[in-house]
């Protein structure tokens, strides 16, 4: 299958190694030229414009930043809905609000393509290996479309419902990971003053029932941050405290959009903003345990 993926930042292009990987031509844009370079040297076409991608591509998925980068990509003069897309797939697996989705499925379907909503659960390991979790939005029909190639790319798909409910579990199930990484760096505050080392502690926290599957697999990342006074930096982060940041950020305004009351979420994105302003933006989600422990104030 020839299929267009727009977007290949960090889990962009581990999806595009792995669709190359099962045998699709795969074409690929970004915004940023530089990051398609290695996947061209893997195989990968590179288009010039979204449009380019749309036109060369059975189907398309997007995996982009917010809503305003969604809008440019599909909707601006060379985006991927200026040309005849008609009959052709586009799956969204952007973490974006459920109303993004919903006026985004509109615009692909007065085109007249199919358009499902598939935001992913994972890191690039998990895409590399094929193994990510899809959360699925759309019409039943659009749904049985995407499924041959979801299934090449997730080890477990779960229909949420039409397009906006996957938006919906999307920032649900991120929601525990984000005030995790804060709740961990608290409680290490607190054992700052005591003998244990970075080592031992660490070893304690992936050992309860308060334990995580994201600190487990940090484990060495963390112990190597908590060593350092200063949090030594964390090479290969796969999902950063500023993406971290923006999800919390849109969660909060999910909320404040249904009129519900978030207070953790709230008050956990004040403190991946404290540390993404204090130079750590750049770094592993994992690292807000870090900065917290080695706060100063």
């Amino acid at each position: 299958m020839d299929v267009g993926i727009a977007g290949v930042g960090k889990m962009g292009a581990a999806i595009a190694l792995r669709l190359m990987e099962v045998g699709h031509k795969v074409t690929v844009w970004n915004r940023s030229a530089d990051k398609t370079k290695p996947l061209a040297e893997a195989g990968a076409i590179v288009a010039a414009t979204p449009a380019e991608l749309a036109a060369k591509s059975e189907t398309i998925i997007t995996i982009l930043t917010d809503a305003a980068a969604i809008d440019a990509v599909y909707a601006g003069p060379s985006g991927l809905l200026s040309g005849v897309v008609a009959g052709k797939l586009f799956i969204d697996m952007s973490t974006v609000q459920p109303a993004t989705e919903m006026a985004l499925a509109d615009k692909v379907r007065a085109k007249g393509a199919t358009f499902v909503e598939c935001p992913v659960g994972g890191t690039t390991g998990p895409a590399r290996q094929g193994q990510l979790v899809g959360l699925l939005g759309a019409e039943t029909i659009d749904a049985d479309r995407a499924y041959p190639l979801l299934r090449q790319l997730c080890r477990r798909i779960d229909h949420c419902g039409k397009v906006g409910a996957a938006a919906s579990v999307k920032l649900a199930i991120n929601l525990p990971l984000m005030v995790s990484w804060q709740a961990f760096g608290e409680a290490f505050a607190l054992c700052k003053d005591t003998r244990m080392s970075p080592e031992q502690l660490v070893n304690l926290f992936t050992d309860i029932s308060a334990t995580t599957n994201a600190i487990k697999a940090r484990a060495p990342m963390i112990q190597a941050m908590l060593a350092s006074a200063g949090g030594a930096d964390s090479a290969g982060a796969t999902f950063t405290i500023d993406s971290g940041l923006k999800d919390l950020r849109t969660m909060a305004a999910e909320g404040r959009a249904r009129g519900m009351n978030l207070p953790l979420v709230e008050r956990a994105a004040e403190c991946f903003e404290e540390a993404a302003r204090s130079g750590w933006g750049p770094r592993d989600g994992a690292a807000v345990a870090a900065y917290w422990s080695n706060r100063k104030k």
